[in-house]
């Protein structure tokens, strides 16, 4: 390493270039930066002149990165976590620590967990801020780039295979908070009710009705869509909407039959006048996970956090079973 040469750059500049390559325009590169356009252009120059690559292209639709600035911003995101954590203090210490963290998680998860870290965390750190997000197909992207520091994500797992490292992005590290199951709900007094009392309950019985169904990482189907239709089965869903609290509303109102993990199940009897009733065929369990990214593997606030969210889940699966 040439010293000499890096004193010479001005660090600052990598900060500039990391904002344009995610925002492409140097309107919102210069707002997110606050600076003036004029301001920032001076610095694209400057990045263009001590990186010897014009690293943009102006086109209609933004900036469009060169190859070399491309091959930059693979590099940028750890090493300019790497710089951060040069600022920081060594330790955490919650009852003082103003830190600030973002987390994502998907909203069947939202009833079951996030009550029951909130408080005792706050408690032990009550000047740290801590920002939620709904998980949505971004997310896995902001976590990697430092956007966000934690998921909390549903996953299906295969019944031979424990859920795999090596099925995440690059760089995510992962721990299971908790396994759950796929079970219906009905409105009272739904027609099915008295079948499944004849014990007419079966994947025949189930694929007969129509569906609600709950948008997740924008996609329509989920995966149970995709196994039943490895062997030529389709549900019929009638409705598809983007949260769990307004399917569970619809599902109470018609005659709509509503699939959906057994631990959000709870929340949505609490609200609404359903029964739950089996799944009537096997299928694989899914698996609550915390998400993060491996270079905040041992930072201490990082830690901290995720042992909270980790020693909240018993107490919140006892309540949510009540």
């Amino acid at each position: 390493m040439n010293l000499d040469n890096l004193a010479r750059i001005d660090l600052n500049l990598l900060v500039t270039l990391q904002v344009l390559l995610e925002e492409q325009s140097v309107t919102r590169a210069a707002n997110r930066l606050h600076l003036s356009q004029s301001a920032l252009s001076k610095s694209l120059n400057r990045l263009r002149d001590t990186l010897d690559d014009p690293l943009f292209q102006r086109t209609a639709h933004g900036l469009k990165p060169t190859a070399h600035a491309l091959a930059l911003g693979k590099l940028l995101p750890q090493a300019l976590q790497n710089l951060y954590q040069l600022t920081q203090p060594p330790s955490f210490e919650p009852a003082s620590s103003q830190r600030h963290f973002a987390l994502a998680m998907v909203e069947s998860a939202y009833e079951t967990l996030i009550p029951y870290f909130i408080g005792p965390l706050l408690q032990q750190a009550p000047k740290l801020k801590l920002d939620a997000y709904g998980w949505n197909e971004k997310s896995i992207y902001d976590l990697q780039h430092g956007q966000i520091d934690f998921g909390i994500a549903g996953r299906d797992i295969h019944p031979q295979s424990q859920f795999k490292a090596d099925d995440l992005a690059d760089g995510l590290e992962y721990q299971t908070l908790f396994n759950d199951k796929q079970v219906c709900l009905v409105r009272q007094n739904h027609p099915i009710l008295q079948a499944i009392s004849r014990g007419d309950w079966d994947k025949e019985a189930y694929l007969a009705l129509s569906h609600v169904q709950v948008r997740c990482e924008g996609n329509d189907w989920w995966a149970l869509d995709y196994f039943l239709a490895n062997t030529n089965h389709h549900r019929r869903i009638s409705t598809t909407v983007p949260d769990f609290y307004g399917a569970a509303s619809i599902c109470a109102h018609t005659d709509l039959i509503f699939t959906l993990p057994s631990s959000f199940a709870h929340h949505a009897q609490n609200l609404y006048s359903l029964v739950q009733i089996p799944l009537p065929f096997e299928f694989m369990p899914m698996a609550y996970v915390l998400l993060w990214h491996e270079r905040n593997n041992q930072e201490p606030g990082h830690k901290w956090v995720r042992e909270m969210i980790s020693n909240s889940i018993p107490k919140a699966l006892v309540l949510a079973a009540h």
